[in-house]
């Protein structure tokens, strides 16, 4: 794509390197195919190739955005199925963060989109805050259908039924390894999720641990600010993201580290951007090391147990084992009447931002599961961070569609990586929906989720209750 920026233009590193994306751009039209909301809406100008001619029109003539470009760069996910897809390598994901940061400083909303970011931005990356206004939106639930705005009725509608207590697992502190250490990790213990599901934090502590790895949860570690940078609001992300950095670089000070482990792949995306984000900081240089170390916790588990005979040794050393078959209480591999049957729901800050397709199949395929996935696995759920909220008429048609080709699979248990999608999901699931990890956790000997309920084989027996860790 033919660009015509000014040399003055050029010289603001953001639009260079918008610059670089655009021209890269060959108009082929491919990331139409697999963009979630043309296939939704049908407009050329909410696919990424249409969103690239607005962006670029916008940011080569230095003007304000309009209301046209905001509504159609309101419209997109950031799903990135657009980059997995393009032969060219856009990278649109950096070129759209820029779009919404021009967004930002030179649009002014109507008061309500106003008040409901600003709303968002105050209360999302903050659990304690969180929690208080998921009780909030749970006593209000019943009055949802009388509430004027859509995007009200979504906030309250998004309170789950039980919004557990603080786990005192996500204070600051250090878990000890069992057995010899391999390595040292801090685990990024994530906002939004401490207030929604303590129980994915408690599983990936014991999993990690029981395999050999100290965790760290560092001081001063909170938000990785995915949520606000998804709005524009680069001053509040990036200062999330030196916040984050310094608490990981003090635990490298004081004993070494290996990784920076995170379960909630929206989250990995973000830190793994952290050396792009702050490219031009006087912290870059730290925070390109910590974006080196970022790993999403199938990426960790995969190094810790890298073949069947690696699970075979981790069974062998766990008194507690499970019988996901229903008949063995000796081996938690299948059995009898067959394993469960999982359809893996691959989050898109997974797949197509960290381009990590295969590990989370392959552990539950090595733990015993039986793994199916739906048709166009590579379409977004609706989730997407705040997307949810914001743009609740095309969310709900996505998780509609998702919903569909999941049961079309006749799971037993849905699973995925990221906190986000596992709630849109869980809105409208016929069965759980499970975090990878809580399920491999669980057939390396520890505590069945609970989400499962009572309808799936229970646990052979086991020396740790759901909230003890090692």
């Amino acid at each position: 794509m033919q660009t015509t920026f000014t040399p003055e233009q050029l010289a603001d590193p953001a639009t260079a390197r918008s610059n670089e994306i655009l021209r890269a751009c060959v108009h082929c039209g491919f990331c139409t195919a697999t963009c979630p909301t043309y296939q939704v809406l049908g407009d050329e100008l909410d696919s990424p190739r249409g969103r690239i001619y607005l962006i670029k029109d916008m940011l080569e003539s230095g003007r304000p955005a309009d209301e046209k470009t905001v509504k159609h760069i309101d419209r997109c996910l950031s799903c990135l199925a657009c980059m997995t897809t393009c032969p060219s390598g856009v990278h649109y994901m950096h070129l759209v963060d820029h779009a919404r940061a021009h967004i930002e400083e030179t649009y002014r909303r109507p008061w309500r989109d106003r008040a409901l970011r600003r709303l968002l931005a105050a209360v999302l990356p903050y659990p304690g805050r969180f929690r208080l206004a998921l009780l909030g939106a749970k006593l209000g639930r019943p009055f949802a259908r009388w509430m004027p705005d859509v995007r009200l009725r979504a906030m309250l509608d998004m309170a789950p039924k039980r919004i557990p207590s603080p786990s005192r697992n996500d204070d600051p502190q250090t878990f000890q390894a069992k057995g010899e250490t391999k390595m040292r990790v801090a685990l990024l213990t994530g906002c939004a999720q401490k207030a929604l599901d303590t129980d994915i934090n408690d599983a990936t502590i014991r999993l990690l641990t029981r395999l050999g790895c100290e965790v760290v949860v560092a001081k001063g570690m909170g938000c990785c600010g995915a949520l606000v940078h998804h709005m524009g609001r680069e001053h509040d992300s990036h200062a999330a993201a030196k916040r984050n950095i310094a608490a990981w670089m003090g635990v490298k000070d004081a004993g070494g580290l290996d990784a920076v482990v995170i379960n909630t792949s929206g989250c990995g995306t973000t830190v793994k951007d952290y050396g792009h984000m702050l490219r031009n900081d006087p912290v870059a240089e730290q925070a390109a090391e910590i974006s080196a170390k970022a790993m999403d916790v199938s990426e960790i588990l995969v190094k810790l147990l890298p073949d069947e005979s690696a699970f075979d040794a981790a069974f062998s050393v766990n008194e507690a084992r499970m019988d996901i078959a229903g008949t063995d209480a000796t081996d938690p591999r299948p059995a009898g009447n067959g394993p469960i049957r999982v359809a893996y729901h691959a989050a898109c800050s997974l797949q197509h931002g960290q381009q990590i397709k295969t590990h989370p199949k392959t552990l539950l395929k090595r733990a015993g599961f039986e793994v199916v996935e739906p048709r166009d696995s590579h379409l977004c759920c609706g989730s997407a961070g705040t997307y949810n909220l914001m743009q609740p008429e095309i969310s709900k048609e996505l998780k509609t569609r998702k919903l569909k080709t999941l049961h079309d699979k006749d799971p037993q248990v849905i699973a995925a990586g990221n906190i986000g999608c596992m709630m849109q999901l869980a809105g409208g699931a016929e069965v759980p929906v499970v975090h990878t990890v809580e399920l491999i956790d669980w057939a390396l000997g520890g505590p069945r989720p609970a989400k499962l309920g009572d309808g799936l084989p229970a646990q052979a027996k086991s020396g740790e209750s759901a909230a003890a860790l090692p």
